[in-house]
Order: C-alpha cells, then sequence, then structure tokens
C-alpha cells in the first residue's frame, strides 16, 4: 500500500525520478554490495543465540543447579517472567512451567507431594516485590509448603531497563531503598532462609541448593541470590573508569583467558556456564584435532568460568590477568621482575629439553 502511494505521488509530480515503474528508495540493494556486506558483518560479529548478558549474576545459578542435578537428579522447575527465563534454554534447559510475573513459587504449588522430590521455584526481585511476596512466598507459608524457592536478586527490575525496587542498594531521593528481601519472607513466617551475597561463588550456591533440597526441615525454603545485574553495574562503572583514565588514575581491570596447551578440549566449561565470551579456536597442538576453549574480547571479568571449573572439577586451563592502565613505578618494576623471572624459568625449560 505504502509502495503504491509513493509510485502514484511521484509520477503525478516527478515522473523522471520512477525507475521501472517503481521509486528509487524502495529498489533493492545490489546483489554484490549485499554479499560484501554479509561477509563484513560476519566476519565482526561473533553469532549469539538468545542467552544472558556477559557476566550476568544469574548464569552461575543455573550452573549449580546443573551440578546439583548431576548428584541428586532432576527436579520440577517453576520459571518466572524476567530475564532468568532465559534458563530454559540451552545449555542449561532448565525449566518447566511458566506462569506469570511474581508466579514461580504459585506455580510449583501443584508439585508440593510428600513422596516425591522437592520443586523449585524461581522468582526475580522485581517479581517478588510485585505479586510473589505474597502469591508465592505467604501461599507457600499458609500451605506448608516444603518445596524451594530461590529469589534472583541482581539489584534491579532489570529486564524493562533497570529501574530500582524495594531491595535495591541504591540511594533514591524519591523512593524507599534497601528493604532486605530476607526480612520480608521472615516476616510472612518462613523460617529456613538463606541469603548469598555472591552468586559467581558457584560451589557454595550448589551447597546451599543441596542443603535446601535435602534437609529435614519442613517448610518452604527460601534462598536469596544476590549480585548485581552486569548490565547495569557496566553502565554505572565504566563512566567512572574513563573519567580515572583521563584523569591519570591508576585502573586494574580483570580478563580471563585459557591457557591452550592445558585445555583438554572436553569444553564441559562451555556447556555449564554458557558465557557467551567462551567460544572455540583451533588447537595449537598439530597432534590434538580437537579445538580449544578461547575467551574473547567481551569479557567482563565476572569470573565465572574459573568458578565453574573449580566446582566442577574441570581441567586447570583458566588464568586471571590484571590489566593495569597508568601503572605506577612499583608495577613497572614488579612486571619486570616477573618478566625475569619467567624468563630464566623457560631458558631452563629448554634447557632441559635440548639435553634430554
Amino acid at each position: 500500500v505504502v509502495k503504491e502511494g509513493l509510485r502514484k505521488f511521484i509520477a503525478a509530480r516527478r515522473p523522471d525520478l520512477l525507475s521501472d515503474g517503481r521509486p528509487p528508495i524502495v529498489l533493492p540493494s545490489p546483489s554484490d554490495r549485499l554479499a560484501k556486506a554479509q561477509r563484513t558483518v560476519a566476519g565482526q560479529v561473533h553469532g549469539r543465540p538468545p542467552s544472558f548478558c556477559t557476566g550476568c549474576p544469574e548464569r552461575p545459578i543455573f550452573t549449580a543447579m546443573k551440578l546439583v542435578e548431576r548428584e541428586l537428579g532432576p527436579h520440577h522447575v517453576s520459571c518466572d517472567i524476567g530475564c532468568h527465563l532465559f534458563s530454559v534454554l540451552p545449555p542449561f534447559n532448565v525449566g518447566n512451567s511458566t506462569m506469570g510475573y511474581g508466579l514461580g513459587g504459585a506455580g510449583a504449588a501443584a508439585f508440593n507431594a510428600v513422596a516425591g522430590k522437592r520443586a523449585i521455584a524461581l522468582v526475580g526481585d522485581g517479581g517478588f516485590w510485585h505479586n510473589g511476596l505474597a502469591s508465592s512466598v505467604g501461599n507457600a507459608v499458609f500451605n506448608k509448603s516444603d518445596n524451594v524457592l530461590i529469589v534472583v536478586d541482581n539489584g534491579y527490575s532489570a529486564a524493562t531497563g533497570g529501574q530500582d525496587v524495594p531491595s535495591s542498594a541504591a540511594d533514591n531521593s524519591m523512593r524507599a531503598t534497601k528493604n532486605p528481601i530476607e526480612k520480608a519472607v521472615r516476616g510472612v513466617g518462613v523460617k529456613w532462609v538463606r541469603t548469598l551475597t555472591r552468586t559467581y561463588d558457584v560451589a557454595k550456591m550448589r551447597d546451599v541448593l543441596k542443603e535446601a533440597l535435602t534437609t529435614a526441615v519442613k517448610g518452604p525454603k527460601i534462598i536469596v541470590a544476590q549480585s548485581e545485574c552486569m548490565l547495569n553495574k557496566e553502565r554505572r562503572v565504566r563512566p567512572l573508569m574513563r573519567k580515572r583514565l583521563q584523569g591519570g588514575e591508576r585502573v586494574v581491570r580483570e580478563r580471563f583467558g585459557v591457557d591452550a596447551d592445558t585445555c583438554t578440549g572436553d569444553h564441559s566449561c562451555i556447556r555449564l556456564s554458557g558465557c557467551p565470551s567462551l567460544t572455540l579456536a583451533p588447537n595449537p597442538d598439530p597432534l590434538r584435532r580437537e579445538p580449544v576453549t578461547k575467551v574473547i574480547n567481551s569479557c567482563v571479568g565476572c569470573g565465572l568460568c574459573g568458578e565453574v571449573a573449580h566446582a566442577a572439577v574441570l581441567c586447570p586451563s583458566f588464568y586471571r590477568a590484571s590489566i593495569i592502565a597508568n601503572p605506577t613505578p612499583w608495577d613497572r618494576t614488579k612486571s619486570k621482575i616477573r618478566g625475569a623471572v619467567i624468563g630464566w624459568l623457560q631458558r631452563r625449560m629448554d634447557g632441559r629439553l635440548t639435553a634430554a
């Protein structure tokens, strides 16, 4: 309809602009230009399926759930609306039902079977304050539910743009923030509550979830998993870092990498973390055909990859590097000393290999 209207308008006023009866603005791009653009984009944009953001603090929660599943078997998982709903997609594939915003715990109520396994419910901090405190937590207390509810507390209503919620840690002159979720759930009668202030500690997250699923204590079990939304954190921190860099101040950034010589090529680290910054690279060893894991430049230094390798007892191929901008004289001295020691050790090893 729009195209036909444009054609009639131009035909009436500027017929010289028409080509084959069509306005030039709706002509398709030349195939060679389109093909060139596609090749350029394919070489620069890293392929990425729908998933959590790089460094998202919710990802380690589901990594811990997969590790618990390996020990205790699968449980019914009642999901909720929010960023955490990405758990239903690969590589986690965690989630059996979703009802509505704040209804994760209510959706698990039907699976409160005495003889069966405890169900796991999820709710974000936004959904918790919107509807979950009454419909999920209050309902669980009233009906003496024996299920487990994980409250994903990233400090914001993150999926809708990062708005503050009552439990946000930020100061807000127009709102009352800093109202702890743990106090709220204890206020309606929950007895078993655990608050984890760093979700990236996969081993601790796994152990607390396993305890909640196996404890002899009856009644609802609630885990408050806290870590700031990485997207909002980056928005807050990056301008401050940029200002410090421009002012000549010392700035340290952490990044992670993989030692290609140590990597076994199993790629369990990718399957368990799902981090978009982990990808594959050709193996530098000519005797091994399996590709190795590689950390690309989108890494934000959250440390999940190393935590996963430790908690799941994977190969020790991950390393952490501190990138120092505007280094001090002492930083430069330490770098020279380390380089000298490493060089001496490498020459010593090369000498032994030559002698052998």
